[in-house]
């Protein structure tokens, strides 16, 4: 009964439920104030995933699911996008805090909105 109680919560985790939750949250590092920030699967932020301008932010070498992390203010927003520079992108995401992983593998760039 364990065996298929692990099973079932890791499916759980796996498939998401649309909450936005940090891997880790105790490992988990803060993203700035007014930025948009993209979290590596352990939790921490590299200084090249953290975005503050408006407009498009080229991704490199980000693949897998990832926790992306709105902390900008004045109800600013992010895209994430298909193509480079920002073509191809999703809607527009407002509310500040983390959000469900996303398959960042197809995902070249991140537009930052006002």
């Amino acid at each position: 009964m364990r065996k298929t109680a692990t099973i079932t919560a890791a499916l759980a985790l796996a498939v998401g439920g649309g909450l936005a939750m940090a891997p880790n949250a105790t490992a988990a590092t803060a993203c700035p104030s007014g930025a948009v920030c993209i979290r590596e699967t352990d939790g921490s932020i590299l200084s090249k995933n953290i975005f503050y301008s408006y407009g498009a932010h080229n991704l490199s070498n980000v693949t897998g699911y990832r926790v992306i992390v709105n902390s900008q203010t004045g109800g600013a927003g992010f895209q994430v996008c298909y193509e480079y520079n920002g073509g191809n992108c999703s809607g527009v995401a407002r509310a500040t805090g983390e959000y469900a992983p996303y398959n960042m593998t197809p995902i070249n760039s991140v537009v930052l909105v006002p």
